[in-house]
């Protein structure tokens, strides 16, 4: 006699479970009721005869055998996404949900410039946005929770494919008194023996910053780390020390009258390259390829000084993720 199959329904349930490790969120993203949901978890457990979940009375764990099933389960879960995403695609491309990751240092600056754009290119576009450090983006990808990633590159991440949209220039920010402030054609050895303030730990922002640095000889000033730029900027309004920015970012946060300045780099300045990333086994390739290509002919209707990246670059699939190297360079100029 044939062993039962678990269903759909029932992978969806333990994976929303494995995710939020709460049933009632849980329930929530997968707009059932909590009874249903638990059903389907007890429905799955009995059809493989195995304990999944601990329930406890303060939050939920998984059992060893079930840490290794939700892993599995995911991959199960977005191959089946990707079936219906490429039948969507088959009738028009770029329609429906599309979820799509950012990384903290585009989302508050790029996306609302872009999105009206977007928006009237793609009517039939349903953007679901989720703004995440790198680490956890490449993991919703890879894992199937997102389509797409806005994101640094390149990744060094195996099982994705990239696409180049912009290359931008990082600037200096100093307290308006500094001797560097408001100077144009500075060059980067100028930071040597300088204090900087960066983000903390998990901001690719960070390495590429770190980058820059410790080429110049600058030194971070450790015990002083933000969250988001615009805690470090306020550090550098407090004359705690100077920081990098992505230039899309002045805008933002460097108002006038809180006491900074701007200044920027000599040619070739350091910059970073920022792209789509994508599972290498997506169904939709051919989407993200015309996603790609709406955001860069979008980019100038910004008002950002970016620079579209006219020739996509070789995917990046096989190198190793502990090897990865920012596009942020001092000196020179990003591939």
């Amino acid at each position: 006699m044939a062993q039962p199959s678990p269903t759909l329904a029932q992978l969806r349930a333990f994976v929303a479970v494995a995710e939020h490790r709460h049933f009632g969120r849980a329930a929530e993203a997968l707009h059932v009721s909590q009874p249903t949901l638990s059903s389907a978890l007890g429905a799955l457990e009995k059809t493989l005869g195995v304990q999944l979940v601990e329930r406890t009375t303060r939050k939920v764990l998984l059992t060893p055998i079930g840490e290794e099933i939700a892993g599995r389960a995911r991959g199960v879960l977005a191959a089946v996404d990707d079936i219906a995403a490429l039948a969507v695609r088959a009738r028009e491309p770029l329609v429906g949900d599309l979820r799509l990751g950012v990384i903290p240092t585009v989302a508050p600056y790029l996306l609302p410039r872009l999105m009206p754009a977007l928006r009237a290119a793609r009517p039939q576009a349903r953007m679901r946005l989720r703004e995440a450090q790198t680490s956890v983006l490449l993991a919703d990808l890879l894992g199937g929770a997102l389509d797409v990633a806005l994101l640094a590159l390149p990744t060094g991440e195996q099982g994705v494919r990239e696409l180049p949209l912009y290359d931008e220039d990082f600037v200096l920010v100093t307290p308006d008194k500094h001797p560097l402030a408001g100077g144009a054609g500075v060059p980067v050895a100028a930071l040597g023996g300088q204090e900087v303030l960066l983000l903390e730990d998990g901001h690719c922002f960070r390495e590429q910053a770190l980058e820059v640095c410790h080429e110049a000889g600058a030194r971070e000033r450790g015990s002083m780390r933000g969250a988001s730029l615009s805690t470090v900027v306020q550090m550098v309004a407090g004359g705690l020390g100077l920081t990098l920015l992505p230039e899309s970012a002045v805008p933002v946060e460097v108002a006038e009258g809180r006491g900074l300045a701007v200044a920027t780099f000599r040619h070739p300045p350091p910059r970073r390259r920022i792209g789509l990333a994508y599972r290498a086994t997506s169904a939709r390739a051919a989407d993200w390829a015309l996603l790609a290509a709406d955001i860069r002919t979008a980019l100038p209707a910004t008002g950002l000084n970016l620079t579209p990246v006219t020739e996509p670059a070789a995917p990046v699939s096989a190198r190793p993720a502990g090897r990865r190297r920012s596009s942020a360079s001092a000196g020179r100029a990003s591939p």
